[in-house]
C-alpha cells in the first residue's frame, strides 16, 4: 500500500512538472517568438534571403538607406560613403551588428507573424517600412571627417530627442561584408561594434563637467576659490601634471583652461562619496536605451582609489569610462535645465514600429542636475567656448555653442583619445553632441572637425 502511495505521489509530481513546463513553453512561444526568430543562428531569416521580404529603411529626408529589389536582393544606398557611415545604424545582410535596425527590428521589417511566420499573404501584411530620425548626409560628413581613425559621433535634438547624426568608425561596405580570417582579423578588430552605443572610452577632461557640477553643489564658495598651478601637483608621492603653467586661476578660469592641478584639488576636497553621487546622477553607472537599443554603461568607480587616483578620476582619468551617446545626453540635460530628453532613432510616423511602441523616445528622463546647477555649468561651458574655442576660430554651423574638449591619456605609447562634447544655443537648431576619436590626439584638433562637418550639413539643409 505504501509503495502504491509513493508511486502515486511521484506520478503526481511528474505530471505537475510536465504541465508547468508545457505552460511555460507556451508562454515563451507566445510572448517571445519574435526574439527567437531574430537569433543569428536562425539561418532561414538570418541570410540575405531572409531579408528579401524586409521593408525599406529611410533617413529623415526619405533617402533610401536599405531596400529589397525586384529580384529579392537586399540593397543599400548607392553612395559608398553613405553606406559606410550608416553601417552600424542600418546593419547589413550578415546581421553581425546586433544593435543595428536590421538586427533589432528584423521581425517587424520582414512582416513576421506568429501565426503565419514569414508566409503571411502580402495583402495581409502590415506596413513594414522604417523611417529613421538620422540625416544621411550629416552622417556621411561626420564619417568622412574621421578619416582612418576609430571613433564615434552623435548629434541629437535635445528638445525632441531625435538622433540626427550617428556614425561609428571604422566601418565597411554593407554591400560586401568582410570575411574575417586569421590574416585580416587585426584590420577588422571591433568593426562589428557600434562605438556610439556599445563602446566606452577614457573621457579625459570632458569629465571635468561632472567635477565642476559637483563642486558647484557642494563647495559653497567655489566661485571665490583660487588655485595655484605650477604645472604639477604632488599627491602621495606621484604628480598630477598640466600641459602648461596656469599660475593663479579662479574656478571659471580653471575650467576654461582645463587646469588639471585645480581639478585634482577639487576632487580631493569633494571626496569619493560626493563625486560618485554626482557622477551617478549624471548617468554614470546607469543603464540607458536609445529606442530598444541598450547603451554601454559609462563607468565611475573610485571605491578602491587612493588620493592620487581619486584626484586623477576628477580629471577623467584613473578607471573613468564614458559612452558617446550618454555624453551627448548629459550635455543635452545641461542645455535643457537639468533633464535630458531621451534619444530615439525610429521616426514617429505611422509605420509598424511606431504602432508597436518601438520608437520609445522623446520623453523626459530623470533629472541629472538641478536647474540652478545646470545654468551655472552652461555658463562655464559657454565661457570655455568663447575664451578658448572661438578664439581659435572654431565655428559650429555659425551657431552659439557651449562645449568642452578632452584629451584622455590611454597609456601603452598610444595617442590620447580626443573628445569634443557640448551643445548649441539656438532655438531652430538645439543640438547636443559628443565626438570621440580613439587615439586621435588633442580634442581641439582631432574631434572638433567631425562636429563641424556634420552640423554644417544640418544647419544648411
Amino acid at each position: 500500500m505504501k509503495r502504491i502511495l509513493s508511486r502515486s505521489y511521484l506520478i503526481l509530481i511528474i505530471t505537475i512538472a510536465a504541465l508547468l513546463g508545457t505552460g511555460f513553453l507556451a508562454f515563451r512561444v507566445i510572448t517571445q517568438n519574435e526574439a527567437w526568430v531574430q537569433q543569428p543562428y536562425n539561418g532561414h531569416i538570418a541570410s540575405s534571403n531572409g531579408l528579401a521580404q524586409a521593408g525599406t529603411i529611410y533617413d529623415r529626408n526619405k533617402k533610401e538607406l536599405a531596400y529589397t529589389d525586384s529580384d529579392g536582393d537586399r540593397k543599400y544606398n548607392e553612395d559608398f560613403d553613405t553606406r559606410c557611415a550608416l553601417l552600424h545604424t542600418v546593419g547589413d545582410n550578415s546581421l553581425n551588428i546586433s544593435t543595428a535596425v536590421q538586427s533589432m527590428y528584423r521581425t517587424e521589417l520582414t512582416g513576421y507573424s506568429f501565426i503565419f511566420g514569414l508566409g503571411m499573404p502580402k495583402s495581409l501584411k502590415t506596413h513594414n517600412d522604417v523611417t529613421l530620425t538620422v540625416d544621411a548626409d550629416a552622417c556621411k560628413a561626420a564619417y568622412k571627417a574621421f578619416g582612418d581613425k576609430k571613433g564615434a559621433c552623435v548629434i541629437y535634438n535635445y528638445k525632441t530627442g531625435e538622433i540626427l547624426c550617428k556614425t561609428s568608425s571604422l566601418a565597411y561596405d554593407p554591400s560586401d561584408p568582410p570575411k574575417i580570417t586569421d590574416d585580416n582579423k587585426d584590420e577588422y578588430d571591433g568593426v562589428f561594434l557600434d562605438n556610439a552605443v556599445s563602446s566606452t572610452f577614457t573621457p579625459g577632461s570632458i569629465f571635468k563637467i561632472v567635477t565642476a557640477a559637483c563642486a558647484i553643489e557642494n563647495i559653497d564658495d567655489i566661485y571665490d576659490h583660487t588655485f595655484e598651478c605650477t604645472g604639477e601637483y604632488e599627491i602621495d608621492g606621484d604628480k598630477i601634471t598640466c600641459e602648461e603653467v596656469h599660475g593663479t586661476v579662479s574656478f571659471e578660469e580653471a575650467f576654461a583652461h582645463s587646469c588639471n592641478v585645480a581639478f585634482a584639488q577639487m576632487a580631493l576636497e569633494l571626496g569619493e562619496e560626493k563625486l560618485t553621487e554626482t557622477a551617478e546622477k549624471m548617468g554614470f553607472n546607469q543603464k540607458f536605451k536609445m529606442s530598444d537599443i541598450p547603451l554601454a554603461k559609462s563607468n565611475y568607480d573610485v571605491s578602491k582609489a587612493n588620493d592620487n587616483q581619486l584626484a586623477w578620476s576628477g580629471i577623467g582619468q584613473y578607471d573613468d569610462l564614458a559612452n558617446p551617446l550618454h555624453m551627448a545626453m548629459m550635455c543635452g540635460a545641461i542645455a535643457n535645465n537639468g533633464k535630458p530628453v531621451m534619444p530615439y532613432l525610429v521616426k514617429n510616423d505611422e509605420n509598424v514600429l511606431q504602432k508597436l511602441g518601438l520608437s520609445k523616445g522623446g520623453k523626459e528622463g530623470e533629472e541629472m542636475l538641478s536647474s540652478q546647477t545646470s545654468e551655472k555649468v552652461r555658463g562655464l561651458m559657454r565661457t570655455a567656448a568663447n575664451y578658448y574655442y572661438n578664439a581659435r576660430g572654431l565655428n559650429i554651423g555659425g551657431l552659439d555653442f557651449c562645449a568642452k574638449t578632452g584629451t584622455a591619456e590611454v597609456g601603452k605609447d598610444k595617442e590620447p583619445n580626443a573628445w569634443f562634447v557640448g551643445f548649441t544655443e539656438d532655438e531652430k537648431h538645439p543640438y547636443a553632441f559628443a565626438v570621440v576619436v580613439a587615439n586621435g590626439g588633442y580634442g581641439i584638433s582631432a574631434a572638433t572637425p567631425v562636429v563641424q562637418a556634420a552640423v554644417d550639413v544640418l544647419v544648411n539643409k
